[in-house]
């Protein structure tokens, strides 16, 4: 199960995956372009990525601030649940966590958009392999 923006707030809010979706810092929008670290490459979401790979996917969101306690955040980082994080400060997440993923490792929440960087005449390629990678799991 993929939860991109709101789907990631839902999957929080319905109890699939901890912690909650906030307000941005500064209560503002957020729609831009923004570099992602990929933690984890070993889910079915991640597995066309290397982890420590740089790559460029976009947000567009107002609700995008990750927040959990400080003991579901080390459980999470612990786990390898973290699957991307915000390589610089982008809007208040804790511990600038961008994506993470289930404790079965089925279910992945992000904020950021891979969708909108599948082809180039999007200008970016690199949240295709997101998709390659969840085709080539369930083939």
């Amino acid at each position: 199960m993929l939860g991109v923006c709101n789907g990631f707030q839902i999957l929080t809010e319905a109890g699939l995956l901890p912690g909650a979706l906030m307000r941005n810092a500064g209560i503002r929008f957020v729609c831009r372009d923004v570099a992602l670290k990929v933690e984890n490459s070993q889910t079915a979401f991640t597995a066309r990525y290397d982890s420590g790979e740089e790559i460029v996917i976009p947000v567009a969101h107002h609700d995008g601030n990750y927040q959990a306690d400080e003991d579901t955040l080390d459980r999470l980082e612990g786990e390898g649940r973290v699957a991307f994080r915000y390589s610089r400060e982008c809007n208040g997440s804790a511990r600038d966590i961008a994506g993470i993923v289930g404790a079965g490792g089925n279910v992945l929440g992000m904020m950021p958009h891979p969708e909108r960087s599948i082809e180039p005449a999007h200008g970016r390629t690199d949240g295709l392999r997101l998709f390659q990678g969840l085709i080539e799991a369930i083939g």
